[in-house]
């Protein structure tokens, strides 16, 4: 009977690791944070339509340079990220230009300023307080 559960062990062992296989395959295809533009498209669990020019962000690597475009604000900081996910916005600086739809800017800037993580899934960004979703970006082409 021992010898039974010990292979049992090593078959669940295998499935596993083979299971985990897929994952880096799925990890392997999904768009770097830095070295492109993300365009907004949910904010709060509300459907965002996308604007050509508003509500994008993007990650210079070589920096650690975040920057984006609100309603018609400029938006810089500084970023970290680490292994784990964690996202941290630093030193953020904006332009105050007063926006036609400023709450909307309003609702985004806030949500930059509660970013603590994020997580990918192939070409979508999403951006988190904790385990709350706060915005979901698409990998502009």
């Amino acid at each position: 009977m021992k010898i039974f559960y010990q292979i049992l062990s090593i078959a669940t062992l295998v499935a596993v690791l083979v299971g985990c296989c897929n994952c880096r395959a799925v990890q392997k295809s999904r768009k770097p944070l830095a070295g492109g533009e993300w365009q907004l498209v949910q904010l709060g669990g509300e459907t965002i339509q996308p604007e050509e020019g508003k509500y994008t962000i993007q990650f210079i690597e070589e920096e650690q340079l975040f920057a984006g475009v609100g309603e018609c604000n400029r938006i810089t900081a500084s970023y970290s990220t680490n292994e784990k996910g964690e996202l941290k916005l630093e030193h953020a600086g904006m332009t105050r230009m007063m926006c036609p739809n400023q709450e909307a800017e309003d609702r985004f800037v806030e949500m930059l300023n509660k970013v603590t993580r994020y997580d990918m899934d192939g070409v979508m960004l999403m951006l988190f307080e904790k385990d709350n979703l706060l915005a979901v970006f698409q990998a502009k082409q």
